[in-house]
C-alpha cells in the first residue's frame, strides 16, 4: 500500500481555491480572515484530513508553546501536588510544559536552564530556591516564581504569615500548654519563612511557652531520623502538658503523627498537630491531618495565567523584558481535621 502523502499548504489553497499566503494567515494569523473564510479553510482541513505539522510551525513562527518547570523535589508532596496541577493547565492555556528536577542544586539547575532555552521555551515557572532571581531576571524570559524568592522575577505566594497565625491560633484555642514550631532552616527572603514568623509573632503576643526546631530535611531518611531527634527533647522537655505542634508541611507531619502511633498504639491525647499544604500527604495520613491549605490549584493556575499574559506581553513588545515583576498573594485556608478536632478522632473508632 502506497503511503499517503501530507497535505501540505498548497494542497489546501488549490482545495480552497485561496493562496498560500492566506492559508498560511489562517494557521499564524486567523483573526486576519474573516469568519466565513475561516469555516471555509476549516472545512478543506477537515475533509482532507490535514494533520498539522508542528515542528514546521515552530520552525516558521519561532512559537514552541514550550514552557519550562524546575521543580526541586518530590519528595514533598506538596510539590507532586503542584506540578500535577500545573501540567493539568493545558487545556485552558495551551502549553506544553518540560519538567526538570534539580534537588535544589545551583549548578544543575544552570545546566538546565540551558536545555530548555535550546528548546526555545517561552517562559518558565520555578519552584526551587537555588539560583538568585536576579541571576533567572538577566535571562530576560518571562518567569513566574511560585514561593520562592522573588525580587526581580514575578511570583504567586500564599500569604505564609497568615497561615502561619491561623495554625497557631487553632492550637492555642484547643488549649496547648506549650507550642512548638517544625521547619527547614528558611532565608527571610523566601516567602515560607513567614511560617516561622508568625508562630512566633503570635507565641510571644500570647505570652505562650514555645520552641522552634530548624533542620535541614531534604529526604525521607533524614527527615524520619530528625523528627524522632525532635520527638525525644519535646517529650523530655514538656512530660505531661498538652503540646500543640505546628509542622512546615504535610509531608513531615505524616511522619511525625506515625512516629507517635508507632510508639503509642494512638495519636496520644496530649499532642495536636497541624501541617501546611493540604497536600494528599494530610488526606491520606493514618490519622488526617489539620492544616494550613495553601490552595494549590488556586496558586498552579494563576502562576501559569500570570506566565501566559507576561509572554503575549514580550511578544507584542519585540521581546524586551517585563518592566516591573509582579507578585499576588493567595490567601491560605485553615482545614480542620483529626490530629487537633478529637470529637472526630472518637466519631471514627
Amino acid at each position: 500500500m502506497a503511503r499517503k502523502q501530507n497535505v501540505t499548504f498548497a494542497d489546501i489553497a488549490k482545495y480552497t481555491n485561496f493562496s498560500k499566503t492566506t492559508i498560511s494567515r489562517y494557521f499564524n494569523n486567523p483573526d486576519s480572515l474573516t469568519e466565513k473564510n475561516q469555516k471555509i479553510i476549516a472545512d478543506a482541513l477537515e475533509k482532507l484530513n490535514y494533520q498539522e505539522n508542528k515542528v514546521a510551525r515552530i520552525l516558521a513562527s519561532g512559537q514552541t508553546e514550550f514552557v519550562g518547570v524546575i521543580i526541586p523535589n518530590l519528595f514533598l508532596h506538596y510539590y507532586s501536588e503542584m506540578l500535577d496541577r500545573i501540567l493539568s493547565t493545558y487545556e485552558t492555556f495551551g502549553y506544553k510544559f518540560l519538567v526538570f528536577l534539580s534537588n535544589g542544586n545551583a549548578d544543575t539547575e544552570r545546566q538546565y536552564i540551558q536545555e530548555l532555552l535550546a528548546y526555545k521555551i517561552e517562559g518558565l515557572i520555578i519552584l526551587s530556591h537555588a539560583i538568585p532571581s536576579m541571576e533567572l531576571a538577566n535571562l530576560h524570559i518571562p518567569i513566574v516564581a511560585i514561593e520562592r524568592e522573588d525580587a526581580h522575577i514575578s511570583s504567586i505566594n500564599t500569604d505564609n504569615y497568615m497561615g502561619a497565625i491561623q495554625a497557631t491560633s487553632l492550637l492555642y484555642r484547643h488549649n496547648c500548654e506549650v507550642l512548638f514550631h517544625i521547619n527547614n532552616p528558611t532565608a527571610k527572603s523566601i516567602p515560607a519563612y513567614g511560617r516561622i514568623e508568625g508562630f512566633e509573632d503570635f507565641c510571644r503576643e500570647q505570652q505562650i511557652p514555645h520552641r522552634i526546631f530548624l533542620h535541614e530535611m531534604k529526604d525521607q531518611t533524614a527527615s524520619q531520623e530528625h523528627l524522632k531527634e525532635i520527638l525525644s527533647e519535646i517529650e523530655a522537655d514538656s512530660p505531661g502538658r498538652k503540646k500543640g505542634i505546628f509542622v512546615s508541611n504535610d509531608t513531615h507531619a505524616s511522619i511525625l503523627v506515625n512516629l507517635l502511633v508507632r510508639k503509642y498504639g494512638k495519636l496520644p491525647e496530649d499532642y495536636l498537630i497541624v501541617g501546611f499544604d493540604d497536600s494528599p500527604a494530610s488526606r491520606n495520613a493514618i490519622f488526617p491531618i489539620s492544616t494550613v491549605a495553601q490552595q494549590i490549584d488556586v496558586l498552579a493556575t494563576e502562576a501559569v495565567k500570570l506566565l501566559v499574559e507576561q509572554i503575549e506581553e514580550h511578544k507584542n513588545s519585540k521581546h524586551t523584558p517585563v518592566s516591573e515583576p509582579v507578585h499576588k498573594m493567595i490567601t491560605p485556608v485553615l482545614i480542620r481535621r483529626e490530629t487537633t478536632e478529637r470529637d472526630l478522632l472518637v466519631e471514627n473508632d
